[in-house]
Order: C-alpha cells, then structure tokens, then sequence
C-alpha cells in the first residue's frame, strides 16, 4: 500500500519527484492523500465496518475535516527532525516516512516492525554525562525511553495514526478502529473505475459509441443516457 499511495501523490503531484514524496513523513503523506479524496470525492466519507464483539455491521459516516490532524508538521519541510528530551537523554529522530513502512513490511511482527522503524529514525542519542556519549543505539535505551520515543513520534506526527471511537449500538461494545486513507482512497479508486467502464459498457452496447466518446461526456450526461437504457 505504501507504493500505491505514492503513485496516487505522484499523478496529483508530478513537480515533486518520486524520491521527495518518499521522504514526506507519513502524517505529511496521509494529510495529502486527504485532500487528493477531498478533490475527487467529495468532503464526505462514508464506510462500513464490523463490530468484533457481535459481527454487527455498522455505517459510519463522516467528513474529512474531522479526521484531519490539526499541527504544524503538515507545513514542516520533509526529514524534519525533532529533539526528545527525558532523565538525562537526549534523542534526535525524525517522524517515520515511506521508506521506513516499505523496509518494515517482511517483519515477523509488530514488536520487531516498531524496532526497526525507531532504529532508522532515531538519528542522534546523547546522554548529559559527556564521557557517556559514544554512540548509543535504541535497543540500548532504558524501556521509558522507548515508550517516550514512540510518544513523541506519535505526537508530532499526527496525522500518521487516526483513530475512530467507535460503539456498536447493538450490544454496546465500544473500541478505536484506525483509519487508513491510504487503503481506503485506494479501494474507492478501484470501485469508481469499475463503476464507469460498467457505464461504458451498457452505453457502448446500447448505442455502438466509441470509448472516449463517451469518456468526453460530463457524468450527470452519461447518467441519463444510462436512465434511457434501463
């Protein structure tokens, strides 16, 4: 999926070159592909998810406003870094980007897939007593160090991590489901395609019309060709 979200920037964006966009955080990139679905889609989202208490199947509906993050990394140049300060250390890291997600994807699980994130993106660890600063790398950092590391990653980044609250109104159960625009933009392009070449098949049997003829027609024209016909 980290490919695709990449070709999706890289058609609504062809002055940025491929290896830039790789190197936006993933909040910047996800921020992106926000406004990519707001232009062709519409404000509106709508989905359907399961609850996985009951199976229950739950309609949400919501805007795209509502999920967007709300901080200044969107406008941050890419590769920023930022400095995590705590118990005498000192970490320079930047925010997880494409490249990261693309060399985590053959990890075994989540703990391994988090360690290898944070050891490419944890640039610089100090700690205050000068004889104690060689190189230090994360897996030996106390574990309050860790947990505040992926904190801060979190905290200035946004945007990479958007949870829904969630209820089921059948039996109550309530849970955070993550909303990945990525995947989800992916799946309405995927649909939408079909859905048109649907259109110019029954346009095109009914009438004998070339494709991009009725390509060029506006969809609220080929919708009432569509009405004729059925």
């Amino acid at each position: 999926m980290t490919r695709r979200s990449l070709l999706l920037l890289a058609a609504a964006s062809p002055e940025i070159s491929p290896d830039e966009l790789a190197q936006f955080s993933v909040g910047q990139r996800d921020a992106r592909l926000l406004t990519l679905r707001e232009w062709m889609f519409g404000e509106q989202i709508e989905s359907v998810v399961s609850c996985p208490k009951c199976s229950e199947r739950l309609e949400l509906m919501f805007d795209v406003a509502d999920i967007r993050a709300r901080n200044d990394s969107e406008n941050s140049p890419p590769g920023a870094t930022y400095l995590l300060q705590l118990d005498g250390y000192e970490v320079r890291f930047r925010p997880p980007n494409s490249t990261d997600l693309e060399a985590i994807v053959k990890c075994q699980n989540a703990a391994a897939a988090r360690d290898r994130i944070l050891a490419r993106c944890a640039l610089e660890i100090k700690r205050g007593n000068a004889k104690d600063n060689a190189k230090k790398r994360v897996d030996q950092l106390p574990s309050k160090i860790v947990n505040a590391l992926v904190e801060k990653m979190a905290q200035v980044d946004p945007q990479a991590n958007v949870q829904l609250s969630l209820k089921c109104p059948a039996c109550q159960y309530g849970w955070s489901a993550t909303f990945d625009i990525a995947s989800f933009l992916w799946s309405e392009l995927n649909d939408w395609a079909e859905r048109i070449l649907r259109e110019i098949h029954l346009i095109a049997s009914a009438y004998g019309w070339h494709e991009s003829d009725i390509l060029e027609m506006s969809a609220e024209r080929r919708s009432c060709y569509l009405e004729m016909i059925r």
